[in-house]
């Protein structure tokens, strides 16, 4: 009977077979062994081909018959390495080609799982060939133990439960990407954490202590950038504070040639104040609908212009002066009759609503007059008929030709739609 052979080229001798020859053919099936348990040998790979790896029965040397097997060989493409159908052990194998290019593992036919080194792996695996399937066997990829002292590694989906992380975090290319100072029995820390849609994550300081700062320190005369479009200040259930860290000056500014805006509630119903980037440009104070700029105390006002409103426009019958708008109404074109004058906000605003008691105002109202002089013989207050005190203790029965009549008005509310009115007519000829 003659003699059978092992998937891996171990000679199985029949019963009386080999007479001379047997102390031989058993030194060479050792020899074998010892390459299926503990040999090494490298196998060269081929660019955008395949190397089926063969049994070699009977006689050592054979690639897949070696415990530990280093693939070799300089990649213009992905390559293959197959072995039989019917061998079933464990290899360690080490990617020493060069090149980004793949390098597959798996049996020569059939559709069961292999393994890859990907582009650019140049690591060791550990690998079981199952052959438990005679069609579709699986190559089954083994946790390797890889992480050594002092080798270069690439975990992933690992879980590392308080690692002590030495001086420095390094990026893939080996450059300092964080550095670590130890502080002797820290008690206070940061806490990350990540948040589900809609949200964002989280940097807050954490500790044993009540209340923590975060410090940021730019290194030299560097600044601290913000890249958000909108930086928001204080928690949800608090008012916030942005001061000057020290005695230093606090100065509020743009980056460029654009506007500063000052405003609240993010510009919903807010007036705002502006600092416009221009020479000789104004500031502008902007309240809210008809709400005012107020100056709590004393002021001082080194120059001040009025808005004048200049109409072509001739007085007779009913005409709205709305303090909204103006300080002062001019009419360039010459009256054409007596007319009524009412004093309110605007046309959707009442005076009464813009005023408080105890508050003033005082406006201008500028009339053309020709050889036929009218006067404001009425006056109104939101639509209400009101008896002015007039200067000099009488008030005009007429207009003075060839003038501008200027009739002032100081309106002094003194409780809730009530209010008096000091009246003058000054001609200006």
């Amino acid at each position: 009977m003659a003699s059978t052979y092992t998937p891996l080229g171990v000679e199985l001798q029949a019963t009386g077979e080999n007479a001379g020859t047997w102390g031989t053919k058993t030194n060479t099936n050792l020899q074998i062994i010892e390459q299926i348990s503990g040999g090494y040998t490298t196998q060269a790979v081929t660019s955008g081909g395949t190397v089926n790896l063969s049994v070699s029965d009977g006689s050592t040397g054979a690639t897949l018959s070696h415990r530990m097997i280093e693939f070799t060989g300089s990649l213009s493409d992905n390559a293959v390495v197959t072995i039989p159908l019917d061998v079933q052990t464990f290899y360690f194998l080490r990617n020493s080609t060069s090149g980004s290019y793949t390098v597959q593992f798996k049996y020569v036919t059939g559709s069961g799982d292999s393994f890859t080194f990907a582009a650019g792996d140049k690591g060791d695996a550990l690998v079981f060939a199952t052959a438990n399937d005679g069609t579709n066997p699986d190559i089954d990829t083994l946790p390797a133990g890889d992480v050594t002292l002092t080798g270069t590694q690439t975990l992933t989906n690992k879980t590392l439960t308080s690692p002590k992380i030495g001086t420095s975090i390094l990026d893939t290319n080996g450059n300092e990407l964080a550095l670590l100072t130890a502080t002797g029995s820290a008690v206070n820390e940061f806490t990350i954490a990540n948040a589900a849609t809609g949200n964002g994550p989280t940097l807050s300081s954490t500790g044993g202590d009540t209340n923590i700062d975060i410090n940021v320190t730019p290194k030299g005369t560097g600044d601290v950038v913000l890249a958000g479009d909108t930086v928001k200040v204080g928690d949800s259930g608090a008012a916030a504070v942005l001061t000057s860290n020290g005695a230093g000056t606090l100065t509020v500014t743009t980056g460029g040639a654009t506007d500063l805006v000052l405003n609240t509630n993010s510009g919903t119903n807010s007036g705002s104040f502006t600092i416009t980037d221009a020479a000789n440009a104004d500031m502008t104070m902007a309240p809210n609908g008809y709400g005012r700029f107020t100056i709590d105390g004393q002021g001082k006002i080194e120059s001040l212009a009025e808005k004048i409103t200049v109409e072509a426009t001739a007085a007779t019958g009913t005409k709205n002066y709305d303090v909204l708008t103006q300080a002062v109404w001019y009419y360039t074109t010459a009256a054409s009759g007596n007319w009524t004058l009412n004093i309110r906000g605007d046309g959707s605003t009442s005076l009464n609503d813009i005023m408080d008691a105890g508050e003033s105002v005082t406006i201008a109202h500028l009339v053309t007059q020709t050889g036929t002089a009218y006067y404001n013989n009425a006056v109104t207050i939101d639509g209400s008929s009101i008896t002015p005190e007039w200067q000099g203790g009488a008030a005009p029965t007429a207009g003075n030709v060839n003038s501008i009549d200027t009739y002032t008005y100081t309106i002094i509310k003194t409780a809730d739609a009530t209010f008096t009115a000091l009246a003058a007519q000054t001609q200006f000829a």
